[in-house]
């Protein structure tokens, strides 16, 4: 039954592939299905103006060329978004709450000592390390190395 409907549809398939790569696309995030789904739709134009009767353009080498067209189409596409910055997040620390901390300012919460302490920073206590300070100073995140957070002394403009 599915090889009779194939058959019937012809290029029609490719168009059909293509629609649901591209509602793919916008369940996904990303654009990983948008080239396999450009590639498709190439595919059953082509596949449309040759026509059903060509010796040549049968099934196997439509698939060879949608597989060669995604591939050179996600690389290509994927060269076009890093040359003109598409693929740029708004928020790049996003899902890195310890670079989200960097110039902030938090209160030693457990004395550092050895270079090692505890800090309150917004609403959560964090591990540090920055020079020797007891509990109650000031200090300023600037930087952050795997979840902890390198802090210095604040310095309190006069």
């Amino acid at each position: 039954m599915i090889p009779s409907v194939i058959q019937e549809l012809g290029p029609w398939n490719w168009w059909i592939l293509a629609l649901i790569l591209m509602g793919l696309e916008i369940v996904v995030p990303g654009t990983f299905f948008l080239w396999f789904g450009i590639s498709a739709f190439v595919i059953g134009t082509i596949s449309l103006a040759v026509g059903a009767d060509s010796t040549f353009w049968v099934w196997q080498t439509q698939v060879i060329g949608f597989v060669v067209l995604s591939l050179v189409s996600a690389l290509a596409g994927r060269r076009f978004l890093n040359q003109f910055g598409l693929n740029q997040s708004d928020n790049p620390t996003l899902n890195e709450r310890g670079a989200q901390m960097v110039g902030r300012t938090g209160v030693v919460s457990q004395s550092i000592e050895g270079g090692m302490g505890r800090a309150r920073i917004g609403e959560t206590t964090w591990r540090v390390s920055g020079p020797d300070l007891p509990a109650g100073t000031e200090v300023r995140v600037v930087d952050q190395q795997s979840g902890l957070l390198i802090v210095e002394e604040e310095r309190q403009s006069q």
